[in-house]
């Protein structure tokens, strides 16, 4: 499906995207809130500055798309796969990540607030200045993640053990530095 299609149907009410078929798909600045994609095929999409809040994403895969500015407020994107994707500045207030795939993903200075990350994989990823107030990391693996000037007020982190720079969450006993400016 291509994105006129897509606006299209979304344009005359259709809201139900679920397996679609948008491999490197032109989105930015669409408006497609409360759409579902459960299980699309969104890989190396451009939903840059894209308004996605609310929508379900679960299953979908996004790897390599290119989500910086979008607004994904309050979306299910749990066991969605993120490897790569590009993050910046996105809005992930109150999303559910649980179980998301978040690889190498890039989510510098990301709004995660209130967000549900338990067991997400987050091995290598960008979280320099994000924001993870009141997020929920249970569970999750950081290893080699980035989190410098990232903010964890009152996240729900356990076994949080913070010694010369290090930070160390949840049951996957990975340690990750703090190196790095953004």
């Amino acid at each position: 499906m291509d994105a006129n299609k897509l606006l299209n149907l979304y344009a005359a009410g259709e809201r139900k995207f679920d397996g679609a078929n948008l491999h490197q798909v032109n989105l930015y600045d669409a408006d497609l809130k409360g759409a579902n994609f459960t299980e699309a095929d969104l890989s190396g999409a451009n939903l840059s500055q894209a308004n996605l809040s609310g929508c379900n994403l679960s299953r979908a895969n996004l790897t390599d798309a290119d989500l910086s500015g979008a607004n994904l407020n309050n979306a299910n994107l749990s066991e969605v796969n993120l490897i790569g994707a590009d993050l910046i500045r996105v809005n992930l207030e109150a999303t559910n990540l649980s179980r998301a795939d978040l690889r190498s993903a890039n989510l510098g200075l990301a709004n995660l607030a209130g967000a549900n990350l338990s067991e997400a994989e987050m091995s290598g990823a960008d979280l320099r200045k994000a924001n993870l107030r009141k997020a929920n990391l249970i569970g999750s693996n950081i290893s080699e993640a980035e989190f410098s000037g990232a903010d964890f007020t009152e996240a729900v982190i356990t076994e949080q053990e913070m010694t010369g720079g290090m930070l160390h969450i949840g049951i996957s006993h990975k340690w990750i530095t703090w190196a790095g400016s953004y």
